[in-house]
């Protein structure tokens, strides 16, 4: 005898051993089986767990029919039961075996960014011919056609090429040392072959893409060419294989140009075009923002640009495609000034891009060679097969109605718009190539994305696709699957402690610098942070199909807001409250009271230890639960921004608390507006307050007010 089996449809004849009850239930109890993060439209891969939640529903129906199978089956025989539990243990240690199985590969398969290095020649002799064959290797990956020039009077050429678009790469080639030849791109040029043209019409590509592409080859190859000692083979491997990304990428175009014909050149023109005119309304944004600052600023500070305009576009910065700098965290921000001292300070005046005080050369150079900075969002505008998109985004535009994006710094932006290229539903090629344009913010899976409130996720899907049929979701909070809130996901990712209150030390003495905000000034006793979770769950924001700029911008405008908000409380080490890891903890009562602390609590003018300090992120609804049937009510209204709302006590002798409120709002002359309620008699002056906030010091506010109060300034 056996225990219960169930009888699949997908099972094998004579399959061994059958499914059974529980194995069937097994199958799902894994950690991976339902990744929580992933159950949102906005995921890399939505379709993953939505066909687990298909699976788990059809496994759960036919463990029901075997049960109720069962029911009938004379289970008084003691021989039998002893049976069906021995085969249940052995069943059970089998699908635990394979379970752990399944677990380290897909831990293994899951590694990013793990290479073994490339196999570079040892013989300098060979990196030449070596070279070629690893650019022939990339374009055969990617379905491109090879032809190569023998080489004449240290020249050669390589042509790879697709059914439109032609690369034409000219190699230098220096042999003054026979022993160690040097290979390096003289120059690059890409063409498009009209589909239905003339045979051998061409026509001209993008200098940009040439760039791009002649840039990331030459980087390479010096990375190769360097000698054994500093050689990274692991490095030349990873920039071998963007190569090879930015080859199988463009060849997703070149199909998608074939197809279509004499039109089909608009799939690499369209985002060419495109850039060009971003980037001359982020250079008239920029004006308007140095303007304002006052005579004699010319350029314009990099964060206030990202506060209060739109992202910044980036043409070709690590795809070739068009990215966008969203965000930059205070901390990234002076880090990139810093280092960007010895860069040239403008670019070409002929050129429409923007005046930044941060030069764009620098900013390609730190984001293409290296990882992206701690603090930084970058999005990037792709092209991605429609199966990894969870839905279509609404083909009914509504610009009129839509409260994203907006233009506090130039109005006349309103009526900048760009609908991206598109296959049309009733060609050919719709079906076989079907594909959609996605923000991702991700990388390309090197990143994990932004980690978002789920009013925020609300906001972007009334975006992309208004009518959803979601509105239920404000007055039902949305599954968060025992993850707590969104704050939990973002301070507290690595463990499964939800909790709901979090602490953080803000001061000045040694014993806390490695685990605290820092007081720079040291005016103010320590400040105790106390932030209470938000109820709401949170998600992390990988993809998400956008159609036109405005819904680009739109996009982008929400997770700037989110960006500042989580990179804010980042700027904190957030500790679950009673949970001590060490560094927090401090005896307040090793000192004896003196003389002086007894006279000043009689007066009431003893300073505290610790300054207490309440956090709470209020977060308002996308639409008035009220009139949750209005329908289009919630598309036309104005969004509500992002918040900080700290109180803390008066300074004694006064009593009662002090309110202090800090918002995102780029209307601002600094990108945050502060309401203070309270601290009677403080000279305060809200412009360095604001200056102290765009430096990252939000949580330093209370201590700055506490200090000022009863000093005359």
């Amino acid at each position: 005898m056996d225990s219960p089996t169930i009888q699949t449809t997908s099972a094998a004849p004579g399959q061994f051993p059958p499914e059974t009850v529980l194995s069937a239930l097994q199958a799902f109890a894994s950690h991976e089986a339902l990744d929580s993060q992933s159950l949102h439209p906005f995921a890399s891969s939505p379709g993953v767990p939505t066909l687990a939640l298909r699976e788990l529903m059809e496994a759960t129906k036919q463990v029901t029919q075997s049960l109720h199978s069962h029911l009938s089956l004379p289970l008084s025989n003691p021989k039998q039961l002893s049976l069906y539990r021995q085969h249940a243990t052995i069943a059970h240690t089998i699908a635990l075996s394979d379970q752990n199985i399944q677990q380290t590969l897909t831990s293994f398969r899951k590694r990013a960014g793990i290479t073994y290095g490339e196999d570079i020649p040892l013989d300098r002799s060979l990196m030449v011919d070596w070279c070629v064959k690893c650019v022939e290797a990339w374009a055969a990956s990617a379905g491109m056609e090879t032809f190569r020039e023998e080489e004449q009077e240290g020249r050669m050429t390589v042509v790879l090429g697709g059914k439109v678009l032609v690369i034409d790469i000219y190699f230098s080639v220096d042999r003054s040392s026979p022993d160690s030849p040097v290979l390096d791109v003289a120059s690059l040029k890409t063409s498009y072959a009209i589909p239905n043209g003339v045979a051998g019409a061409t026509t001209e590509g993008s200098r940009s893409l040439d760039g791009f592409l002649a840039d990331s080859l030459r980087a390479f190859l010096r990375e190769v060419q360097k000698d054994t000692e500093v050689q990274d083979n692991v490095g030349a491997a990873r920039l071998s294989g963007l190569l090879a990304d930015h080859l199988a990428y463009l060849m997703k175009l070149d199909h998608l140009a074939l197809s279509e014909g004499d039109s089909g050149l608009r799939w690499f023109r369209d985002l060419d075009n495109l850039a060009l005119r971003v980037e001359e309304f982020a250079m008239q944004e920029a004006e308007v923002l140095s303007a304002g600052m006052g005579v004699g600023v010319s350029a314009a500070p990099l964060d206030l640009f990202l506060m209060r305009g739109h992202a910044l576009p980036l043409h070709y910065l690590t795809t070739p495609s068009l990215s966008f700098l969203t965000y930059l965290s205070p901390s990234a921000y002076l880090s990139l000034l810093r280092s960007s001292a010895s860069s040239p300070p403008f670019q070409d005046p002929r050129l429409k891009l923007p005046r930044l005080d941060v030069p764009l050369s620098h900013l390609r150079s730190r984001f293409a060679s290296h990882s992206l900075p701690l603090g930084a969002t970058v999005a990037s505008l792709v092209l991605t097969p429609q199966s990894n998109v969870s839905f279509l985004p609404d083909s009914i535009g509504m610009p009129t109605l839509a409260s994203r994006p907006t233009f506090p710094l130039l109005p006349s932006g309103a009526d900048v718009d760009h609908e991206l290229p598109h296959i049309s539903e009733l060609s050919a090629a719709a079906l076989t190539s079907a594909s959609r344009w996605v923000l991702d913010f991700t990388g390309d899976g090197k990143y994990r994305g932004v980690v978002m409130s789920q009013s925020r996720m609300r906001e972007v899907e009334l975006i992309v696709n208004p009518f959803s049929g979601m509105d239920h979701i404000n007055s039902a909070p949305m599954m968060s699957f025992g993850t707590g809130s969104w704050l939990d996901l973002l301070v507290n990712p690595d463990h499964p402690i939800s909790s709901e209150r979090y602490t953080a030390l803000y001061a000045c003495p040694p014993s806390f610098t490695e685990r605290a905000c820092v007081s720079p000034t040291s005016v103010h006793p320590p400040l105790q942070l106390r932030l209470s979770a938000p109820d709401e769950p949170g998600f992390v924001l990988e993809r998400v199909p956008v159609r036109t700029l405005k819904e680009v911008w739109g996009v982008l405008e929400i997770v700037r807001e989110q960006c500042w908000l989580n990179e804010t409380l980042l700027a904190c080490q957030w500790i679950p409250e009673g949970l001590d890891l060490g560094g927090h903890a401090e005896d307040l009562d090793i000192m004896p009271a003196s003389e002086d602390e007894l006279q000043a609590i009689l007066a009431g003018t003893l300073n505290p230890r610790r300054i207490p300090v309440n956090i709470h992120l209020p977060s308002e609804p996308v639409s008035d639960p009220l009139f949750e049937s209005a329908g289009l009510g919630a598309l036309g209204q104005q969004p509500g921004r992002a918040k900080i709302v700290m109180s803390a006590p008066e300074r004694p002798p006064m009593s009662g608390l002090v309110e202090i409120t800090v918002a995102f709002d780029p209307a601002r002359a600094r990108g945050v507006a502060l309401d203070i309620r309270g601290a009677m008699g403080a000279d305060i002056r809200l412009e360095a307050l604001e200056e102290a906030c765009r430096r990252g010091g939000v949580f330093g506010l209370p201590g700055r007010v506490w200090s000022k109060a009863h000093s005359g300034g």
